[in-house]
């Protein structure tokens, strides 16, 4: 069964309203935790910082943020800003000083970032049932900002999927599913537990290096909103990938973004979109493990909806 309209049967099955309302219900955190706005970051204690920082073994440490791109292309409608706002070229006094700007509409297919709460609403309501037009303002978000997340230090995980399935990548529109999750555990020897940041690799950076960049909004690989029950079994924090999360063409009618809404609405979990993570996919396969020490240092936005962000793994 496929979405109508479809064009990537490889993303179903379909998935009706009703159904998507139930699993929403299912999923649901709301008034598990205090503070709300940190949502599933809550879950990790100093115990969970503790035993992440036992991984560290050779201490290779790996960014995991895609260049800032200012090139406008398919995945990159609205190009990051950088240009030099200072050039040195005064003689006197010294020194001459060199600066420069940097901005981004960050939420898209280009900057590697982090989402906070207030990223996302559904029906009108963000996590924990805070009321999206009352929480989120022309001046910013009052609830589920990122400045409430601060910086996480937790146990990171890669479900390398091209790796475990002997494939370059995914291919765009491809849906991937519970037992998809479950085999890549097997495989890369990994068990997702509590207070953990899943990052998911579908090869979208080495597709895109040797085929060209591409709409990501039309096309891309990712979850099937079936996969979530059991992340939310798992209590993952932080939920991140080298895409969005979400497989593309949803196959929610009428929900364009259905992973989303169902961790950041539902779930209480941030997202981590647009990683790099062909490197670490590389340096986890020659250590022969693919859990690490995660730090992700968000920008300290008070009322931001999220941050550029450049997480770095620790071997």
């Amino acid at each position: 069964m496929t979405s109508k309209g479809n064009d990537h049967p490889g993303n179903g099955p379909a998935v009706s309203r009703e159904e998507f309302d139930a699993l929403f219900q299912a999923l649901r955190t709301w008034g598990l935790w205090t503070p709300a706005d940190r949502g599933a970051c809550n879950r990790v204690s100093p115990e969970h910082v503790r035993r992440a920082a036992d991984l560290v073994r050779s201490g290779t440490v790996v960014p995991l943020a895609r260049p800032w791109d200012t090139e406008p292309g398919p995945d990159n409608a609205r190009p990051a800003l950088h240009y030099m706002s200072e050039l040195g070229d005064a003689e006197a006094p010294e020194p001459s000083v060199h600066k420069d700007f940097l901005g981004a509409d960050y939420h898209g297919k280009a900057v590697s970032h982090l989402d906070a709460l207030s990223h996302i609403a559904y029906r009108g309501r963000l996590y924990d049932g805070r009321t999206a037009r009352e929480a989120v303002g022309s001046r910013g978000a009052r609830f589920g900002a990122v400045s409430a997340l601060g910086p996480l230090v937790t146990r990171g995980v890669l479900l390398d999927l091209p790796t475990v399935s002997g494939e370059k990548w995914l291919e765009p529109g491809r849906a991937v599913h519970a037992p998809d999750l479950v085999a890549a555990e097997e495989a890369l020897g990994v068990t997702l537990g509590e207070g953990d940041a899943v990052l998911l690799r579908t090869g979208r950076l080495r597709r895109r290096r040797e085929r060209g960049a591409w709409d990501l909004d039309a096309a891309s690989a990712g979850l099937h909103v079936h996969a979530m029950p059991l992340l939310a079994e798992r209590g993952i924090c932080v939920l991140g990938g080298d895409g969005d999360s979400d497989v593309r063409p949803s196959p929610v009618d009428g929900v364009r973004s259905p992973v989303h809404t169902l961790a950041l609405a539902a779930m209480g979990v941030p997202l981590l979109d647009n990683l790099a993570l062909e490197a670490l996919s590389a340096a986890c396969a020659e250590a022969g493990r693919y859990a690490f020490l995660l730090v992700v240092a968000p920008l300290n936005v008070p009322g931001g909806t999220g941050s550029p962000v450049t997480p770095v793994a620790v071997l």
